[in-house]
């Protein structure tokens, strides 16, 4: 039987430039917490976090997305931010997050999604919009990939893999900020670490790493090689707009260019001084991408 914790919401009071009001739904008998701003009859834009950041990574970009007109949906992954968090590592798998996600969608019952998706976000996302294409309208990815096995992990990679599994002290907000080119504020640093009171709210940002396809035969890579064929037929619009800074995803951009159809002619970016959370060093600027990249489908937005 799954055990949950609730982090405190005093934990949350007063979080430098989090302001939006929170809203809740039950997946999978866990509360699942999420920020819903803008108009719900504007073209819905899900801002999908990854490993080990929250709803809070996309604060400089919800209000400029709100105040284009779009609906903006931005969900903290079960184990993270204000959701509900099993105490086991092996509560989580990477199916039981696809599941989750695509329960939240359809308990949202959300359709025409715009998804923007970012490191585990995008593991996430990309599978989610693959094996749900109908709901999805376009895809932005950043810092983000769709891992089958097939290639050898980055050294990077593994040393992360190996700290998050043996390191006495995980330390989220630090990891944080060694992951962005600009400097968080001591405020900043803290609101990264409210999701966690103690060692026993952070099995779900442990167990991540360990989830990544590294070999042909993991128990996510037949999935993940599905969704590579829902791409490798995917014409709807995709954009890529990757960091010049991330020391594990640059340049993987090229893959999704030259592999999806739906990326080309697409007005692909590359965010400059920015690391691997793109954004929180360059948020407006990836909101402003984001609101043209809709506004070339729609024609309803400046």
């Amino acid at each position: 039987m799954r055990n949950c914790v609730r982090t405190p919401d005093s934990r949350f009071e007063g979080l430098p430039a989090y302001d939006f009001a929170p809203h809740y739904v039950d997946i999978d008998g866990m509360r699942m917490h999420y920020v819903d701003e803008g108009p719900r009859e504007g073209e819905v834009v899900l801002l999908l976090h990854g490993e080990p950041s929250w709803s809070y990574l996309y604060r400089h970009m919800i209000p400029p997305l709100r105040d284009a007109g779009l609906r903006v949906i931005a969900p903290d992954l079960i184990g993270f931010g204000k959701s509900d968090k099993p105490t086991r590592k092996s509560d989580y798998s990477y199916a039981g997050h696809v599941g989750w996600m695509t329960a939240f969608v359809e308990a949202l019952d959300l359709s025409g999604i715009n998804l923007f998706c970012q490191d585990w976000g995008s593991l996430i996302g990309l599978r989610v919009a693959a094996e749900n294409g109908d709901r999805f309208a376009r895809i932005a990815l950043g810092n983000g990939a769709l891992p089958t096995g097939e290639q050898a992990a980055s050294k990077v990679f593994r040393i992360w893999k190996a700290f998050a599994h043996y390191s006495p002290w995980f330390p989220i907000g630090r990891i944080l900020q060694m992951g962005t080119v600009e400097e968080l504020s001591a405020g900043e640093v803290a609101a990264y670490d409210a999701p966690f009171p103690s060692a026993r709210y952070k099995a779900g940002a442990r167990a991540f790493p360990a989830l990544a396809p590294v070999t042909p035969d993991d128990p996510a890579s037949d999935a993940n090689r599905a969704a590579w064929d829902v791409f490798r037929q995917w014409t709807k619009p995709f954009l890529t707009a990757f960091s010049n800074r991330d020391p594990i995803m640059r340049g993987g951009e090229k893959v999704w260019q030259n592999s999806v159809p739906g990326a080309e002619g697409q007005e692909h970016v590359i965010i400059r001084n920015a690391g691997h959370f793109l954004q929180e060093d360059k948020g407006l600027e990836l909101a402003e991408v984001l609101v043209r990249f809709i506004a070339r489908g729609t024609g309803a937005y400046p």
